[in-house]
């Protein structure tokens, strides 16, 4: 793939990635249950993080699949081109803005994995959703996929940490930090669980 077929490629995923950013940014608007004087602090989203997957990136993961490095086959064989991540600041904002996303009638799933209902055996959980975005050319419209996952800021601590420790090369007893990293895992979930029970108590007073 050259530099020039790497830019054609990701301007519409660029375009695709720009809009999720906005209506995320508005369903967080429209989630927020804060009394009025604490609204700009009372929304589900505790921030948003966004990349185009590299070209050196595209290029190894076709290759991983045993596809040819072209723009044609990262078009046509990955959904992960645009990613978003949002991080948010309880389970129930997951769900709440995942369905609400669910629901806008000009988007298509493409593919949803609950880790957080169903985590992985190494203790990950995060909710994961590939929405198809709708581009719209001068004669045309195309759908172009952005895949989006919603996690905890204790979700994304956990996963930030096990990424950098577990992907060393040179980690010795791996399997012995594995266990240990999902030990820490159980107790954020826990953690997590408590917090949760005073953001209900709030959204009870508030709405009293």
């Amino acid at each position: 793939m050259t530099d020039r077929e790497y830019h054609d490629l990701i301007t519409h995923y660029e375009d695709a990635g720009r809009i999720m950013r906005t209506r995320l940014e508005i369903l967080n608007q429209k989630l927020n249950r804060g009394p009025k004087e604490e609204q700009a602090s009372c929304g589900p989203v505790h921030n948003i993080q966004w990349r185009i997957k590299a070209k050196e990136s595209v290029e190894e993961k076709l290759k991983r699949m045993g596809l040819l490095d072209t723009s044609i086959n990262a078009k046509d064989y990955l959904q992960d081109i645009c990613g978003i991540r949002v991080i948010c600041y309880f389970v129930k904002d997951i769900y709440d803005m995942a369905d609400s996303l669910k629901r806008q009638a000009d988007l298509v799933v493409m593919k949803e994995k609950d880790y957080i209902a169903s985590p992985k055996p190494n203790g990950y959980r995060s909710y994961h959703i590939v929405v198809g975005v709708p581009i719209y050319c001068l004669d045309s419209m195309e759908y172009f996929p952005v895949e989006t996952q919603f996690r905890t800021i204790s979700m994304d601590f956990w996963a930030s940490m096990e990424h950098r420790i577990c992907y060393k090369k040179n980690i010795t007893h791996k399997e012995e930090v594995r266990e240990e990293l999902l030990g820490y895992a159980e107790t954020l979930k826990k953690i997590e669980e408590r917090f949760e029970t005073y953001n209900e108590l709030h959204i009870e007073k508030a709405g009293s």
